[in-house]
């Protein structure tokens, strides 16, 4: 029976450890770097772009 437990507790360890070693992966990737400067630069652009007049409307 304490073989069991051992075991479900080791099995959540394990499954803690690499969700944690995963997701510092994956932040600190280049690609996710360079995503991410990507969608900056594109919503810098589309704000950039001619609004239309319904976004200065003065019934707001």
């Amino acid at each position: 029976m304490a073989g069991i437990a051992i075991y479900i507790l080791s099995l959540f360890i394990l499954y803690a450890v690499v969700s944690a070693a995963v997701r510092n992966g994956v932040d600190s990737s280049r690609l996710v770097r360079l995503l991410e400067k990507q969608e900056e630069s594109n919503e810098s652009t589309q704000a950039k772009m001619k609004s239309s007049f319904l976004d200065h409307d003065l019934d707001d």
